[in-house]
């Protein structure tokens, strides 16, 4: 089995945080978007892994350190990692093209923007699998069609009239995803486009019209991680599955001085606290300094230091000097100071 993952786009709705981080290694509950994806695939997967290829951006964004991130996370897969790039945003069908050596056998596509939780075994039937979500909404997704079997006969995208309830998420199985290969390629060579871009859907819906069947697979959870607020409601749905999984978040080298951690909370590594009340739902990332600060239901990454703070749904990047009474600051492009 091999696990593509389409990455290369900067992620422009999570500004400022993806000015320097591309989105997918943004931390959530601790660990990247990416790494929680890939892994959590193939624990529902539950076979071996022989290869992860990564579709990145370009080397001036995702450089050396996110390739090494990368072949770290494949390698604990027991798998081979798989580096390509793609120069232009063409789109989803162009991206997934970009890996085209690696478009063989058994795979699954995920785009790195999503987290789920699931736990179900792949129909062998199938001879693809479309990873859907059940949603109030459906008006504002992308969402599959059924017939009298629970086959996907069509993909319908923001359906102004009801066409299903069953949103895509963007996690796709394929038995042999060299077929897809063949119809992308088609549509690359005809210059088929929507949007001005080349969509894996018309891949999608090319293998259909040759017959292939395609069914659904259904996902308990579904974590958006497109922009600022619902990244911080990621987090904190993450911490609440890890907790109750009895996992253990709270680095055991923690300095708590007359300070208190209400669960569920992640800290990291070499996390000093003062005087500080830190949770619920709080991610706190390596080497933070929190003092005379009160922090709930937010996210904060890397070697921050924090001081006179009364923090909520907050979500603060790395190596940020932030002061709750500040008179003298410094702030770059995007940040947003509410």
């Amino acid at each position: 089995m091999k696990i593509i993952v389409p990455m290369a786009g900067r992620g422009s709705r999570l500004r400022p945080h993806t000015l320097t981080v591309p989105k997918p290694l943004i931390p959530v509950a601790g660990k990247s978007i990416v790494h929680r994806l890939v892994e959590d695939i193939a624990k529902i997967l539950k076979e071996p892994i022989e290869e992860v290829a990564f579709i990145l951006g370009d080397e001036a964004f995702f450089g050396d350190d996110v390739v090494a991130s990368l072949e770290d996370l494949a390698k604990g897969l027991g798998a081979k990692a798989s580096i390509y790039r793609q120069d232009q945003p063409l789109g989803t069908g162009h991206a997934i093209m970009c890996a085209k050596e690696s478009l063989s056998g058994p795979a699954v596509i995920a785009y790195a923007d999503t987290l789920i939780r699931a736990d179900f075994e792949l129909d062998p039937e199938a001879d693809a699998v479309i990873w859907v979500k059940q949603v109030d909404q459906p008006e504002a997704f992308g969402v599959v069609k059924l017939n009298q079997n629970n086959e996907i006969i069509e993909l319908v995208e923001k359906p102004k009239e009801f066409v299903s309830d069953l949103a895509v998420i963007g996690i796709y199985y394929f038995k042999e995803v060299g077929i897809l290969r063949n119809e992308l390629q088609n549509v690359l060579d005809n210059n088929i486009q929507n949007g001005g871009e080349y969509q894996i859907n018309d891949g999608i819906k090319a293998m259909m019209a040759n017959g292939k069947v395609f069914k659904t697979g259904s996902v308990d959870e579904w974590m958006d991680c497109g922009n600022k607020d619902v990244t911080v409601e990621t987090n904190t749905r993450m911490l609440g599955f890890l907790h109750n999984d009895g996992e253990h978040l709270v680095d055991y080298g923690v300095t708590l001085e007359n300070s208190t951690i209400i669960p569920p909370c992640y800290i990291g590594q070499n996390v000093v606290l003062k005087n500080t009340t830190i949770g619920p739902n709080v991610s706190l990332g390596n080497g933070c300094h929190v003092t005379d600060s009160t922090i709930k239901n937010s996210l904060i990454q890397t070697y921050s230091q924090i001081k006179n703070a009364s923090l909520d749904n907050a979500m603060i990047g790395n190596h940020v000097s932030y002061d709750g009474k500040f008179t003298s600051i410094s702030i770059g492009d995007y940040a947003v100071l509410e």
